[in-house]
């Protein structure tokens, strides 16, 4: 390979003009020979295939200068005549250049390779609105081509962090955050954290995380975690160290058990015992705190001294056996024996001949008779006594016998002797009422109770009905199998109960609105008129979209507690995406595990190939009633397959997800989309589910006959909402406020009864006002809403009022009253209203106006809170102004923790936006006086306009 170096003369005019003579010498040379040989072939020097551009091998890379030494640019490409560097726009002069050339055997093209050096004074010289560059041009017969840029910096570490790691005490467990911010430098510096001078490897620790912001987290502390912590910095120039942050993890002192009482320190007589425990569980380390209380407990105790036993005097002689001895006993009662004290000793019994030795065997005494005569006396007696009570019971039985045929007009095949004097218990009701618009003629004044607790029952059952109570021939009236049932499904459906009563003939017609609802029932049957809404018309999903871009916002579906919120930022500038959110109101695809309990709607958002760079934020309602005592509650999400898989535990530590859970709803922070779900598993019998209880009313065919019916649904909006729909098709309306039921997870049933019916103007069959619903149908109600029917018969048609109460109550637990008063005329219902909030006007918004925080004032609060303090007013302390104590861990990882909390503050807050609750936690902090809830609709408007105009929206 031959090296040559161009040469050449001139000033910084030759950088321009030197390409292009040279070129054109080439270009002459070429037209030569082309001439002289009739353009057969080009010259051997210039072995270069016709209509080939140069071919770069190789282009400059970007490069930084150390200290004072330059650095060497080069690059190659083939076929090239010539190549030559330009710089910030401008060519380098051609004794710049140092030039390799070569053939390249494969392909017989001529490879040129330049170099050529940059130095620290030309970078420092040039001021552009760029940093300084450099690229290649080739050239060859047909044309030029040109590199990539390559730029060029002076690479430099500043001395000093912008922000050095804070010494910390923590208790065991507890989170440590170091937070570290390497010095400025050209390229940026790369971070290492050292532990008593040692590299720190996180991917062997998963208790420790150095991903987020340069920041060491350790979520769990140790007690080997103590020590000296270093933020190290590094780039090709140099290494820096910040200031060692020293970390204590202290244990505070925790007591052992007591031990066992010591025995009383003195025999007999007054003295005392004690017991103690020592501050061990665990001992303090580390400066933390002692036990608090006493080591040792003393008590008195008195130790009853021991009494030995002494003899009672003989007793006399008794009279002669038939073995011609007697006998005398003695007790040991002078006094007895007592703590321990010693036995009498000696013989308690002794015996002698009372014959002077001169016994008559054969002769029996009078007395061995006469106790045989009394006791066939005994024998007599007991005889008659037995043959008066079997006399007793045949009687009894003939009565009852003839009573049940007396009173077989009620169509009961056998009747308790307790229902004759049974019924409903006595209750006091107090008259309170409120107006609602949601009731119907709410202008009345009827009777309201408090809730309150009973331990029995209220109301009769046939005890030959025990069928009833199963799920099977209560839940599932299908009619190929014959059933026992209640005599209330015949007054609800106005059938004949008995095939061999043909002198009754009652009208054969449904309940209006309900016909369909009913399989073809076998004569005997009698049923009470409960059946699953799985029968009536529904959808099975309720879906609403909307178009969300790099502003963020919310999405609502209506009346149902379910929400989404899009954060600013989550979506990049420029993208926009349609966003969906669905309920699905069919069979619930989840099936719970054992004693799992699905506690809210199963709720899906997408599109789920969607990709967010801030977590959003996803409300949904459950009706657990929250305590962490009686529930254990799990976030759970369907798989692609169909499946479903546990997300997290509400009470687990997590960094993927977050979950708060609220009395009536879950928060859930996320980065996918998906299907997702809450359920729980009941911990103890006290855990509870939250019922709504309601009572709707219509008219039915029959002009006299007026239905009820009482709905038991889980408390979701979206439960009851489904509940109102299906009403509005059959004509229903709501004829009292919806009250809340307390249902345990004891395993007892659930009543519903109607109590206090006018006796002259209204009628219900006996014994068909109260109906049962067993345990586990109420306790998986979430697979269908439930509902109990009760038909009422006017004696008249000019009776156009009702008042009566409906009793709903758990044996052994929590119990309702809704009283309903109402007029049953068509003319005289009133529209109802059902739901009235705000969030059925605008299912969908976009931009500042969904949010309530404004966005000017959101950047000034996490600007404030994501910088660490030494007095620890950060992010944290945020935090638990805000009720967020646990799972600190899962905000340390984000790049803005305030704004992730604050995200989940609008999620709580969606409909009250009480901002002077997040203003006194603000100034709690002292981190500002700013009252939020102050700012004037004007200042609002001003801040999201300057926004929008600053980011050229």
């Amino acid at each position: 390979m031959g090296r040559a170096a161009a040469t050449g003369g001139g000033g910084g005019g030759a950088r321009r003009w030197l390409p292009w003579l040279g070129l054109c010498f080439w270009a002459a040379g070429a037209a030569a020979a082309r001439g002289t040989d009739n353009g057969e072939a080009l010259p051997e020097s210039i072995p270069s295939a016709p209509g080939t551009l140069p071919h770069f091998i190789e282009e400059p890379d970007d490069a930084y200068i150390i200290k004072s030494n330059p650095i060497a640019l080069r690059c190659k490409a083939r076929p090239a005549m010539q190549i030559f560097f330009k710089c910030n726009g401008e060519w380098v002069h051609q004794n710049e250049h140092v030039s390799e050339e070569s053939l390249d055997k494969s392909s017989g093209l001529k490879v040129r390779e330049v170099f050529i050096n940059v130095t620290r004074q030309q970078v420092e010289d040039f001021h552009g609105p760029e940093d300084y560059w450099c690229q290649c041009v080739a050239w060859s017969h047909l044309g030029t081509s040109k590199s990539r840029k390559a730029s060029v910096r002076i690479a430099y570490l500043r001395k000093n962090f912008e922000q050095d790691p804070q010494g910390r005490e923590v208790p065991i467990e507890g989170m440590i955050v170091l937070h570290c911010r390497p010095p400025e430098g050209v390229p940026a510096a790369e971070v290492e954290w050292l532990k008593n001078e040692e590299p720190i490897d996180s991917e062997q620790d998963e208790n420790i995380d150095t991903r987020a912001d340069h920041n060491l987290i350790i979520r769990q502390a140790r007690l080997s975690d103590s020590g000296n912590y270093t933020c190290m910095a590094a780039n090709i120039v140099a290494k820096r160290r910040s200031l060692s942050a020293t970390v204590v993890v202290y244990v505070n002192g925790g007591w052992s058990s007591w031990t066992e009482w010591s025995a009383c320190n003195v025999r007999c007589g007054r003295g005392w015992q004690k017991r103690s425990r020592t501050c061990t569980n665990p001992a303090p380390l580390n400066g933390g705190a002692f036990c608090e209380g006493m080591s040792v407990q003393k008590i008195t105790c008195t130790s009853l001294c021991p009494v030995d036993g002494s003899w009672e005097v003989w007793s006399e002689w008794s009279v002669c056996s038939p073995e011609c001895e007697h006998l005398r006993i003695r007790e040991c009662t002078a006094p007895p024996p007592r703590n321990g004290g010693k036995f009498c000793e000696g013989l308690s019994q002794e015996s002698e001949n009372c014959t002077d030795g001169l016994c008559i065997l054969d002769k029996k005494p009078l007395h061995e008779i006469k106790p045989q005569s009394i006791e066939n006396a005994s024998d007599i007696a007991l005889y008659s006594g037995l043959g008066a009570a079997v006399v007793a019971v045949a009687v009894l039985v003939i009565g009852v016998t003839l009573y049940r045929r007396s009173q077989s007009d009620y169509g009961v095949d056998v009747i308790d002797s307790s229902a004759l004097t049974g019924g409903f218990q006595t209750f006091n009701f107090k008259t309170v009422r409120q107006g609602n618009s949601l009731l119907l003629n709410s202008a009345m004044q009827p009777d309201l109770t408090v809730s309150r607790t009973y331990s029995g029952p209220i109301c009769l059952q046939d005890p030959l009905d025990k069928e009833l109570m199963t799920e099977s021939s209560l839940f599932n009236p299908l009619s190929d199998i014959k059933v026992k049932v209640q005599s209330s499904f015949m007054v609800s459906l106005g059938v004949s109960e008995r095939a061999e009563y043909h002198g009754k003939n009652h009208s054969r017609t449904f309940p209006h609105g309900n016909n369909h609802s009913f399989s073809t029932m076998h004569p005997r049957n009698k049923t009470p008129y409960i059946q699953n809404l799985s029968s009536l018309p529904t959808r099975t999903e309720l879906r609403t979209t909307g178009v969300f871009g790099h502003l963020g916002g919310r999405l609502v579906m209506p009346n149902t507690g379910v929400s989404l919120l899009i954060p600013h930022g989550a979506i990049p500038e420029e993208n926009s995406w349609e966003i969906y959110m669905s309920i699905n109101q069919g069979e619930p695809s989840l099936q719970s595990d054992g004693s799992e309990v699905l506690l809210s709607p199963e709720v899906t958002c997408g599109p789920p190939d969607m990709i967010v760079t801030t977590p959003f934020a996803l409300t949904i309602p459950h009706c657990a009633d929250v305590s962490s005592e009686h529930w254990n509650i799990h976030l759970k999400k369907r798989t692609q397959q169909g499946k479903w898989e546990e997300v997290m535990s509400v009470e687990d530590e997590s960094t993927s997800c977050y979950c708060l859970l609220d009395p009536f709803a879950c928060h859930v922070l996320l980065d996918s989309f998906g299907t997702y779900a809450l359920t729980g598993e009941p911990i103890t019998d006290c855990a509870v589910k939250q019922l709504k209880v309601a009572v709707f009313g219509c008219m039915s065919c029959n002009s006299l006959d007026y239905n009820l019916r009482v709905y038991c649904v889980d408390n979701t909006p979206c439960a009851f909402q489904e509940v109102v729909s299906d009403e509005r098709h059959q004509g229903g309306q709501l004829l009292e406020e919806p009250k809340l039921l307390h249902f345990k997870g004891n395993t007892f049933s659930l009543q519903i009864s109607v109590l206090d019916i006018p006796p002259f103007l209204w009628r219900i069959k006996p014994f068909t006002a109260c109906q049962e619903v067993p345990f586990s149908r109420v306790w998986c109600s979430n697979r269908q809403p439930l509902h109990c029917a009760f038909s009422l018969e006017r004696y008249t048609p000019t009776t156009t009022q009702l008042s009566c109460k409906i009793c709903i109550r758990q044996l052994k637990g929590h119990e309702q009253i809704l009283q309903v008063q109402t007029s049953i005329l068509e003319n005289e219902r009133e529209t109802i209203t059902f739901f009235t909030q705000e969030d059925s006007t605008f299912p969908a918004q976009t931009g500042p106006k969904a949010f309530k925080i404004p966005y000017s004032i959101r950047q000034r609060i996490c600007a404030t809170f994501d910088t660490p303090n030494a007095k620890g007013k950060d992010w944290q302390m945020l935090a638990q102004k805000n009720s967020i104590n646990r799972n600190l861990s899962y905000f340390a990882t984000q790049s803005s923790p305030s704004a992730v909390i604050l995200n989940l503050w609008e999620a709580r807050h969606q409909h009250d936006g009480d901002l002077d609750s997040l203003a006194c936690a603000l100034e709690e902090i002292g981190r500002t006086h700013m009252k939020l809830s102050n700012i004037s609709e004007s200042q609002l408007d001003e801040a999201d306009f300057n926004y929008s105009r600053q980011n050229g929206l």
